[in-house]
């Protein structure tokens, strides 16, 4: 976490809630968007796009849960853009709903006592849930590869990076 006895630090984390609160409400637009026509699932991608500014800032500042929540949504919001099946995608936008309300809970606490410590255990086993349903989706970013063995090796990275998050949000 950072030293916000350093004015230069307390100045970034509120450019960071600042940044993070825009972020959240493109995050709820592309996710009304999307419940109102799950044919265009693939918009879940976006989704990905948006939350990975919002989990690289965290993670540069030391943001640690909000970054771990962060990547599991743009993890699961890139693999679920790739599958045709509306009613998966209105299942995932309940729960990425959920995401962005769960983290607007945990910047309003870092704005208010300067740290995330709001509970996410009952959340992750949700987030753990919906990842389990696109574990057979190999792309997990927005990046197309064309080697069929490179794309087997990021799948298999891809669920171990989920684990991994899941395994560091339940501590």
């Amino acid at each position: 976490m950072i030293d916000l006895k350093d004015p230069e630090m307390k100045e970034i984390l509120d450019d960071f809630i600042s940044e993070s609160e825009s972020l959240l409400e493109e995050l709820n637009s592309v996710l009304e968007d999307i419940e109102d026509n799950p044919e265009q699932g693939e918009k879940l991608e976006e989704f990905g796009q948006i939350i990975d500014r919002m989990m690289g800032a965290a993670q540069t500042i030391g943001i640690e849960k909000i970054g771990h929540l962060c990547q599991m949504g743009k993890i699961i919001g890139y693999k679920a853009g790739q599958h045709n099946q509306p009613a998966m995608t209105e299942m995932t936008c309940g729960v990425l709903f959920d995401l962005v309300d769960l983290l607007e809970n945990l910047l309003k606490e870092l704005k208010e006592k300067q740290e995330a410590n709001y509970d996410t255990s009952s959340f992750v086993s949700r987030l753990e849930w919906l990842a389990a349903k696109f574990s057979h989706i190999k792309r997990s970013s927005c990046t197309i590869e064309e080697d069929e063995d490179e794309e087997n090796d990021k799948d298999v990275t891809a669920t171990i990076e989920l684990q991994k998050l899941i395994g560091k949000l339940n501590k």
